[in-house]
Order: structure tokens, then sequence, then C-alpha cells
């Protein structure tokens, strides 16, 4: 069911979350003044050098003041520009990586918060009437290198899809679901149809009608080896795909995939979405959360599907909310939404980046669905 509370209030617990994980977790980079990346844990311990280097924790970070701009929240697009030049800074200078996967997370983040943006430059005046350069700019160079890395990893090898790593011997859902939606978004229809089309034919599960997680090398015996796991994310990316490309075909089973989510990733007799623990798990479910409210208010698709989505973001956020706590003025969110966030987190216990990182999303999707239904 469709939270009951005003849109404010929704809108303001969102708020909550994205200053809670600011105070938590934001910080410049080196002590350098005008960055911005977010610790894995909090507290952080004290390094002389930066900690653990989470690429694609950075880009949903980008991803969540995207959401947090698109309903007017002050100062989440200077946050989000300084974080891309920082994730930029912290990599080496360069926008690419290892994995492909981590390279279209940060392709979708950069995307949209470009395209917040207006087309040219916004010359602002100083008192004295001296321009100052504007507090953000596009990434053009940036994107381009992104989906050059993204299209080098889109073979024939198994039929199709895209490769996991540089290493070349795992295709999986985590990197063919939101590369696709980049080159749908982006303009490249085509292939982001071929990527969806591989997905249905080599991992789309008949039973639970979700997507496996890949297929890799078999080793000593020619047949490839398809990895059974089923995670919510890997539904999340493919959605959107599936949405943006839109077709009956498409819609068809972007509308059986909500289904499935519903029957298989939420928890027995409600709405609330299954999270996986804590780490690069607990990133998961916030994403599915984020496609599933695109799909909430999408004119596309039946009214019962919409429903349904946008039941599973509600609840899963109202969820979340009841059993958050307190740090002093910080909230402290649940990795699982039917436990309390103090049993998980008692007092003096340090708290990981992605699942409160994972509760923000899944307020802002919360927002999003009100928003759209309101």
């Amino acid at each position: 069911m469709l939270s009951e509370q005003p849109l404010h209030e929704i809108q303001a617990r969102a708020d909550d979350a994205a200053a809670s994980v600011a105070a938590a977790f934001a910080r410049p980079l080196l002590g350098l003044p005008g960055t911005r990346l977010a610790a894995v844990e909090s507290p952080a311990p004290r390094r002389l050098l930066p900690g653990p280097w989470h690429y694609w924790w950075q880009a949903h970070y980008v991803d969540a003041l995207v959401d947090a701009a698109l309903r007017g929240a002050p100062d989440a697009v200077g946050q989000a520009h300084q974080l891309i030049r920082t994730i930029r800074l912290r990599n080496g200078l360069r926008a690419t990586n290892w994995y492909f996967d981590d390279m279209a997370w940060l392709a979708l983040a950069v995307a949209r918060f470009d395209a917040l943006l207006p087309s040219r430059p916004v010359r602002r005046s100083d008192d004295d009437g001296a321009p100052r350069r504007p507090a953000a700019r596009r990434h053009p160079r940036m994107l381009a290198a992104l989906t050059e890395a993204l299209r080098s990893a889109h073979t024939m090898e198994f039929g199709g899809g895209l490769y996991w790593n540089r290493r070349r011997t795992f295709k999986n859902t985590p990197a063919t679901g939101p590369a696709a939606l980049h080159f749908a978004r982006s303009g490249e229809r085509e292939r982001s149809q071929a990527l969806i089309d591989w997905l249905n034919s080599s991992l789309l599960d008949a039973e639970t009608g979700l997507y496996l997680d890949g297929i890799k090398a078999g080793g000593t015996t020619a047949d490839p080896v398809v990895e059974r796991a089923v995670f919510s994310y890997n539904q999340g990316p493919v959605l959107g795909a599936l949405l943006e490309l839109g077709g009956p075909a498409n819609l068809a089973r972007a509308a059986q995939l909500i289904d499935a989510v519903h029957r298989v990733l939420t928890h027995s007799g409600t709405a609330v979405l299954v999270t996986h623990g804590t780490g690069d798990a607990g990133l998961f479910t916030g994403i599915l959360a984020r496609y599933l409210a695109l799909a909430a208010v999408s004119p596309t698709l039946p009214e019962r599907h919409r429903e349904q989505a946008a039941a599973m973001v509600s609840a899963t956020a109202e969820a979340l909310w009841a059993g958050r706590t307190k740090r002093g003025q910080r909230t402290v969110f649940s990795p699982h939404p039917l436990e309390a966030a103090e049993r998980h987190y008692p007092g003096g216990t340090g708290v990981g980046l992605s699942t409160q990182l994972s509760a923000w999303i899944i307020l802002e999707a919360a927002a999003r669905v009100r928003r759209g239904h309101g």
C-alpha cells in the first residue's frame, strides 16, 4: 500500500537520510578543499592515506544526490559535482577502472547529473558584477571514456552480453543490466536491445522470472557455467532498460519482472523487499527500489503493475523508517527493514556506508513515488 504520509513528510525523511549520510561519511579527500568522497565506514579510522576504494559505492552516492536534486534539495547539485570530480581524482585522474559494472554505474550517475545542468554554463556575477565560474559543469569527456570502455566489453563470446571485468572470463547481469540502460539513455538503442535480448535468452530464470547472476567459462569443460545466484539489484537496471526501450515485448517483460520481484524478493505476507546484508550487498536493494520507483510512475505500464511497484517501494521505506535509531543528530537505518537498527548497530558499533546509502536511496524512491501519485 502506498504510504499515507504527505509528500512533505516523505521528503523530510529523505532529507534526514541525506544529512545523516553526509554527516557520518562525507569528507574531503586528504583534506583537500573542494573535494568530497564518502568513507566506507563510520566512524572512519584515522589514516594518513585514503582508505579502501569502493568506486561503485561512490557512483551510487552521486545517484542519490541526483535523486535529491530532482526534488529540489538544496546543495545537492554542488555536492554531486564535487563528488564526481573527486572520484576521478581518487581514481588516478581517470574515469575508468578494472570493473565494467563499476563503470556502468558511474556512467548512469554522471549522465543523470549532466542532464540536470543547462546546455551552456550559467555565468553568475558577484555583487560587484564580476563573473564567477558556475558551481557545476557537465562531464562529456568522462562519459565518453566510460561509454567506450563499456562498448569494448560487449562481445559475442557466450553469445553476447558484457564482461564483468578486464580479465574477460565472466559475463554477468551486474555489468550488462546497467550498461543496457546507459546505452538506451544515450541513444545506442540497438546495442541496448541486443544486451537485453541476451539477458532474456541466457540469464532469465524460467522458474522465478528473475535474472541470474552470470555465465563464465567452464574451466576444464567446453560448456559455459551459469552462476545461478539471484540478487535484488540485478533486477533493477534491467527493469529500467526495459522501460526506457519500450515497445510491447519489453513492456510485457517489465510487467512480468515486477510480478516476479513481488513474488520472490519480498518478505512473506508483505510488500517489503528482502535485503542481502552488509558490505557490497548492503547496496543491492536500494538499487532495485530506484528502478521500481521509475516503474511506479511509468505511464507505459498497466496500473496494476505500477501500483505493485509503488507498494514495494513504499512498504520498504516505511519499514526502514519505523526501525531507525539515532546517534546524536544522525539517523541510522537497519540493514534488514523488518528488524530494528538498534539490533544490528548497538551503541558504539561501526556502521557501513552501503546500508545507509541504500536506505537513503529507498527513501528517495518513496518520495519519487509519492510525487508521481500525488
